[in-house]
């Protein structure tokens, strides 16, 4: 069983290789407050979509490779082991970050891509049953929900909903011009919201959105504007959202328009934070 590495985390750095592991890497999450195991389905460092923010290097268009799921419940398995029954908070977390918060599939790339999404979910299940977990830390999917419309991702969110399990959906921009700026997408705003709306059916779905400068530029007025009424036509339609978790820049980009961006004042957030509680949604600022 591979042992985790002894590397001090930071929520400065969310090294995916520190672990030394394939798949299962630690970080100290600021929005988590204390400890996440991320779940990284994409080693190749491939994903459909390009976020100028995103902290992968090399990171390149494609899909999640063929997961060795007996690896991947190795790791999970040797992780787990290490945080509930080792050191590895004291010689590891800082002390005041030392809480376990969730299992969070995150990592290098989209999540779903992955063919073996639904059967990941299961596993991830076993084992958190196995170390009585289920009810107690939160297992979290951080997706940009393009592949939503795939019958084996709707699975794998039904098998996440019943284990307690929340979807963090990306909505970075309401606007296509505004999506295809920050995330290099064509998708259509009317596609985003027909998945956004699937999500929450399926389980439990908050909106994420991570705001920035560009050039020393914030969005737009205009910008702000569509991300409300985009919200605002949901609640209208009945869709049933957790709520919003907005958040700004705290670690390097990877890509070519790192040197463009900047973070928000924390003041810039909490006003559209108060403008998006108007509507009547619940939401979550980390600067």
């Amino acid at each position: 069983m591979p042992k985790p590495s002894k590397i001090s985390l930071s929520i400065r750095d969310h090294d995916r290789d520190a672990s030394h592991m394939t798949y299962v890497y630690p970080v100290v999450s600021r929005r988590a407050g204390g400890v996440s195991v991320g779940i990284n389905l994409n080693p190749n460092n491939a994903c459909n979509w390009r976020c100028i923010y995103c902290q992968v290097p090399d990171l390149k268009r494609g899909a999640a490779p063929r997961i060795d799921l007996k690896q991947l419940e190795t790791e999970l398995t040797a992780m787990l082991t290490d945080i509930l029954q080792g050191d590895f908070m004291q010689t590891r977390v800082p002390e005041d970050a030392r809480r376990f918060n969730d299992i969070a599939l995150s990592g290098n790339g989209e999540p779903t891509s992955a063919k073996e999404f639904p059967e990941v979910i299961q596993l991830i299940g076993r084992v958190m049953k196995r170390f009585a977990l289920v009810g107690k830390i939160k297992l979290v999917l951080i997706t940009n929900g393009s592949l939503i419309s795939r019958e084996p991702v709707q699975l794998g969110l039904k098998r996440l909903a019943k284990l307690g399990g929340e979807v963090w959906y990306k909505l970075d921009s309401a606007a296509p011009e505004g999506m295809a700026r920050i995330n290099n997408t064509r998708q259509s705003l009317k596609k985003t919201a027909e998945h956004l709306t699937l999500a929450a059916s399926l389980c439990p779905s908050w909106v994420q959105t991570c705001m920035f400068a560009l050039d020393g530029i914030p969005p737009s007025s205009v910008e702000q504007q569509a991300y409300l009424a985009f919200l605002s036509r949901l609640i209208a339609q009945g869709v049933k959202l957790k709520g919003v978790l907005l958040y700004g820049i705290a670690r390097q980009s990877h890509q070519p328009e790192a040197p463009r961006l900047s973070a928000l004042p924390q003041a810039w957030l909490e006003d559209l934070g108060r403008r998006i509680e108007q509507l009547g949604l619940a939401v979550r600022i980390t600067p």
